[in-house]
């Protein structure tokens, strides 16, 4: 519970550049994917997820520059079929067509295998 509680306060405090992101992702926006944010999945919260599409979207600010965390985070999240991107705020915030183009790509490609409701929080 404390895990649903903290990712509703997430997408309260969202950063300028997760807030950038949301904005082209929220509402089916691109190629008709649903994203959601802040969203828990396992023991962990993501920024973005694409359950359809089975790809994790990270906004990283330069706390996360050689992140152990962030390692051990996404290892988990391949081990559970998930493709994850990582953006840096600035990319997202100056670069935003060539990041949504990365997430286009992602989106596009072919997901590793169906839809499952495992792993996602409670």
């Amino acid at each position: 519970m404390q895990t649903r509680k903290f990712a509703k306060s997430l997408r309260s405090n969202m950063t300028d550049a997760e807030r950038k992101l949301w904005f082209h992702l929220r509402s089916h926006r691109l190629k008709g994917s649903k994203f959601k944010r802040q969203q828990p999945l396992g023991p962990y919260i993501v920024d973005f997820v694409c359950f359809e599409n089975r790809l994790v979207i990270e906004v990283d600010g330069g706390q996360h520059a050689n992140s152990e965390t962030d390692l051990s985070r996404d290892e988990w999240l391949r081990l559970n079929d998930f493709r994850v991107l990582r953006f840096w705020n600035n990319d997202v915030l100056i670069k935003t067509n060539h990041v949504l183009e990365a997430i286009l790509g992602a989106v596009e490609a072919p997901s590793p295998q169906p839809l499952s409701r495992e792993g996602r929080g409670t």
